[in-house]
């Protein structure tokens, strides 16, 4: 439940300019989550959403730009051991693995939730990263990155 709502934050904070604790909430009750304001309030803390400010002087909740996402560090260690080399081809991020590595690196980077990734397939050296846009597709890539030593 926790999971679903958090997900929920991150895509309504994306596809809105939400100002306020309380205006979250009525957008999550809205999408049929029952939460209180202290559940809100630490859902943003958990997930370290920041204010930014955008057009006209108004503030909205964002992800952090350095590192949007948690990563375990189960996670940490299948991108270290198993990611190669990665290479944007349009709106594609091709990541090459290690040979048998590419569906644990895949479901990995699918984990991390990284807003601008639609999905990953992945065969046994060799994954496919479907991002929303071309442009995004570097910023994927430098977030991933940012992970590997």
């Amino acid at each position: 439940m926790k999971s679903n709502r958090q997900r929920k934050i991150i895509e309504i904070i994306t596809n809105n300019d939400v100002e306020t604790q309380e205006e979250l909430a009525k957008y999550l009750i809205d999408a049929g989550f029952a939460v209180t304001q202290a559940t809100v309030s630490r859902d943003i803390r958990e997930l370290e959403l920041i204010k930014i400010s955008v057009n006209g002087g108004k503030q909205k909740y964002s992800t952090p730009n350095s590192k949007p996402i948690s990563v375990s560090n189960k996670f940490l260690r299948v991108l270290n051991d198993g990611i190669l080399s990665m290479e944007d081809a349009g709106n594609l991020l091709v990541v090459k693995t290690v040979s048998g590595m590419a569906m644990a690196v895949g479901a990995a980077i699918d984990a991390m939730n990284i807003k601008e990734v639609v999905g990953c397939i992945a065969g046994d050296d060799t994954i496919f990263c479907a991002i929303k846009t071309a442009e995004d597709t570097f910023k994927v890539k430098e977030i991933l990155e940012s992970y590997i030593k």
